[in-house]
Order: structure tokens, then sequence, then C-alpha cells
């Protein structure tokens, strides 16, 4: 075979065996129609990120859509992102392997890439998640603060910015037409601080709700991983973590005292890196299947480490139903009351 000279001659050659790459790199994906679909970038279970087998009017095989995140690229950005690999010298190679031009190195298996965040500091998306974040303004007397009040959530904090005029793709498609809208953006970190991403909601300018079009709610950049993360101020053991951002947020306007950190999705939450200092993860996720997988999931990875785990689960679907139907201090003493059944002390904070 002769060697591939650049990645756009990779990327073609690499979309002419589609499924073979999918096969052998998410085992866990099944196919449906001209589709591979999964979880996400991490290869869990799931169907929100669909990998196109074979072209088809005018689209491309190989291309594939994060429909939970807005993410989008090739199989090279796909392998890049799942790999969590530091350059992309490292996917080049393992993209080279695959296809033949060069022997595959054989993995260690005592390697555990669980435990490693997948910062990916020269990736694009990365890049323009913290340029997007910081071009952001403060939330305070924005459209974002009008949308959080509407969800009575009180809790704020640095990982909040707003900006009024943030570009999208219509559909989710690469090919998709440019738009403006203002957004609520939350800056996603991982254990060490760093910006791997930006979370964005985008509302409607007119109703400060949530945008109507599909998928109002995506992320630009890493989120494998790493967390939306909100800090109370209290040097602690126990740390919060839960799906979507305006549910931890909820728990966050009940419980202001406590660390909270946001996945934004059940196969995230599932995927979560617990900084090594917490003791306590309570798990507040939302009442419905995928969210008790999700738990059972990160429970399991979690605690064989040491790390102690309870779930929080809302009397309605989620905690912000809770917190709109029930108020603030009839939601703090719910939670309050389960986690000291659970063992919590003051001692403990």
């Amino acid at each position: 075979m002769k060697p591939l000279k650049n990645i756009a001659e990779l990327s073609r050659e690499l979309a002419l065996h589609t499924e073979v790459f999918c096969r052998h790199f998410f085992p866990n994906g099944h196919k449906q129609s001209n589709y591979w679909q999964i979880g996400d970038t991490s290869g869990a279970i799931g169907q929100s990120l669909a990998i196109r087998l074979k072209d088809s009017s005018g689209r491309k095989a190989g291309n594939w859509n994060d429909y939970a995140t807005g993410e989008w690229g090739d199989l090279i950005d796909l392998l890049h992102e799942h790999r969590g690999n530091t350059n992309n010298g490292d996917t080049l190679r393992e993209i080279r392997s695959f296809l033949g031009e060069t022997p595959v190195p054989e993995t260690s298996k005592n390697d555990d890439l669980s435990k490693q965040s997948p910062v990916v500091a020269s990736n694009q998306r990365i890049v323009q998640g913290r340029k997007l974040f910081n071009l952001g303004r403060p939330v305070l007397a924005t459209l974002g603060d009008t949308y959080l009040k509407s969800r009575a959530i009180e809790r704020r904090g640095p990982a909040l910015r707003f900006h009024p005029t943030v570009f999208l793709r219509g559909k989710g498609e690469e090919s998709g037409t440019l738009q403006k809208q203002p957004a609520l953006l939350a800056k996603i970190t991982d254990n060490e601080g760093r910006i791997t991403g930006c979370a964005r909601t985008f509302l409607n300018a007119s109703t400060g709700k949530l945008a109507e079009f599909d998928n109002p709610k995506r992320v630009l950049g890493q989120l494998h991983g790493n967390a939306i993360r909100f800090g109370s101020g209290v040097s602690a053991q126990d740390l919060i973590v839960g799906e979507g951002l305006e549910n931890v947020l909820s728990v966050g306007t009940a419980l202001p005292e406590f660390d909270l950190a946001s996945c934004l999705t059940a196969n995230h939450l599932s995927l979560f890196i617990a900084p090594s200092m917490i003791k306590r993860i309570w798990i507040a996720r939302d009442d419905d299947e995928a969210g008790e997988q999700a738990a059972i999931r990160l429970r399991s990875r979690l605690e064989p480490d040491g790390f102690l785990c309870v779930d929080l689960v809302p009397e309605l679907e989620d905690f912000n139903k809770d917190l709109l139907e029930h108020g603030k201090e009839a939601l703090r003493h719910r939670l309050l009351k389960a986690m000291k059944e659970e063992g919590l002390s003051l001692t403990d904070r």
C-alpha cells in the first residue's frame, strides 16, 4: 500500500473502511440503517452519536454527529477524542497502523485509561471552547440570568457566563447554515482546573426560555471525564455530581454549602473522574432508567478506589421540577434528611 501523505488522504481512505473502523474501535455500538450508533465519543452504549457508514445524499461516509452535544467531525476527529491523545501525531500513527501502513503497537494490559483525564490541549474544539467562554460576560442582569431565574435557580458562579450572539449550525449538521443565538455558557474543566470545553445553552431572545430548535444544548470541546464545577468556598470532602446543568444547580440552590459538578448527560455522569481529595460522592441523578444505570456505572468505577458513592433521587422526574414544584426550603429539608440517613453529619463539613 502506498503511504498516505496527509490528513485529507488519511481521512478519505479511512472513510472507505468506516464500518470496520466502528466495529474495531466502538464494539459497544450497533448498526442502524446507514449509521453506527454509540452513546458518545467514549464509545458507551447509546444512540446519541451517529456515524455515517456509506456516502448518502451528498453526505460523506465517516462523518459523525453527537446530537447530545452538537459536536461533529470525521473519523480522525472521533478517534482523537476517543483516545484522549495529547497531540495529533499519536492519533495519526494509530490510524496508519489501522490502515496497515505500520505495525500495530502492543498495548499493555496494565494501562488504565479510565483514570487518565483526556485533556487534548491541541484539539481545535477545545481551543474554540476556551475562546468562546472567555468572550462571555458575567451572567448578572443578562438573558442568561433571566433563564436561570425562570427555573428558580439561585446558584451562580464563575463557571457561568453569557454571550448574546453565539454561532451555531442548523440541524446539527456540518453542512448546516450558520446562525446567531444568545446562549448561557458554562465552563467545562478537568481536575486540574484546565478548561476543556464550553457548554452552550441556547436561549430564545424574546422569551428568555430555552430555544425551540433541535438540540438547544451543545458542547464545544472535551466533556469525557470532566465537568462544570461550582465551589462553595468551603474545603470539604463531599461532592455532589449530577447530570444536567439546571438539575445540579437546583440541588446547589437548596444546598449552597456543597461543591457541585455537572456532567450534562447520563453517559458522561458515568464517566466522571473524581478528584482524589474527595471521599464521598453524592450522585444527584434523574429518576429514570438512564440516570439509574449511569449511577450504577459510576459507582462501580469509583468504589474500588475508596470513594463512597450515594444516590440522591428526586421526588419528581428531576431536581429542577422538585425545586419549581416544592420550593427551595422543602427541597433542602428532603435532601439533608436523605444525606443524614446515609451518614452525613455537621462535623463532616
